[in-house]
């Protein structure tokens, strides 16, 4: 295949390194092609004439493209209501009284926090919702809440349809988006801010970017800011989880903080 940019071995584990390490995603050798699509995109909006030079930008200090570069490899895939089992299960394990805290930790656009906040209002509870994400493209679009969707009948009470130029634009209405805050997270900074406690987090189709010993690292700490009883929900293909001293399975890739 002839190429725009060379993109070379030493390249692509260059890549494969730095992501690592801003990220800590575990790209897989055949994800070269992956790769040079998206980075490609960034080298013709910069002007860079070569993965070298566009790489070396990425490391230099302070660097403004570093961010940019992260975005360009993340996959965001989600959508409303995905995996409804979790979202039942939520709202019907929530029992205590009070405000719930959840965390939806890697919510790319928005849906699965906007979902969570949909099915617990439905149910009459109060709740406020952290979602966090790497990836500041899709925060952005997250924050304005508005999708080209055609809404199942549940979701339609919590929606403003749009019309004219905006036709077959939904957003989310204003008393569902004060349930959610978002911001830049990385899940593997070296600290996560003190005093953190949930009552379910949601973490799914993450865990299968790292590493087996990333991943136990990721599930020690996310032990630490649930409270006892509460809920991890991970993604369909996601069972690290399982045999971890902190929790115990408790439905389909979802589990119960154990009490220490």
């Amino acid at each position: 295949m002839n190429h725009e940019f060379e993109f070379s071995a030493q390249d692509f584990s260059r890549v494969r390194t730095l992501i690592a390490a801003y990220a800590g995603i575990s790209l897989h050798e055949r994800k070269q092609n992956m790769v040079y699509n998206r980075l490609a995109r960034r080298l013709r909006a910069t002007a860079t004439r070569s993965f070298s030079d566009y790489l070396d930008a990425v490391e230099a200090p302070g660097s403004a493209e570093r961010e940019q570069f992260v975005n360009a490899l993340c996959t965001n895939l989600t959508a409303f209501f995905r995996e409804a089992h979790h979202f039942e299960m939520l709202v019907a394990r929530s029992t205590r009284s009070g405000k719930l805290r959840i965390w939806s930790s890697a919510c790319s656009t928005g849906e699965e926090a906007y979902s969570a906040a949909i099915a617990l209002r439905d149910a009459g509870r109060q709740a406020e919702i952290l979602a966090t994400d790497i990836d500041t493209d899709a925060l952005s679009t997250a924050r304005r809440g508005v999708y080209r969707i055609d809404p199942p009948e549940r979701m339609r009470p919590h929606l403003l349809r749009g019309t004219g130029a905006n036709a077959g634009l939904v957003r989310v209405r204003p008393e569902v988006c004060a349930m959610v805050k978002f911001e830049r997270r990385n899940l593997l900074a070296a600290e996560w801010p003190a005093g953190e406690r949930f009552d379910a987090v949601f973490c799914r189709n993450v865990m299968i970017y790292f590493d087996r010993p990333t991943q136990q690292r990721l599930l020690d700490r996310l032990a630490g800011v649930l409270a006892p009883g509460a809920l991890l929900f991970l993604g369909h293909s996601e069972s690290c989880a399982a045999g971890h001293a902190k929790f115990r399975a408790c439905g389909k890739t979802a589990y119960e903080r154990r009490h220490d």
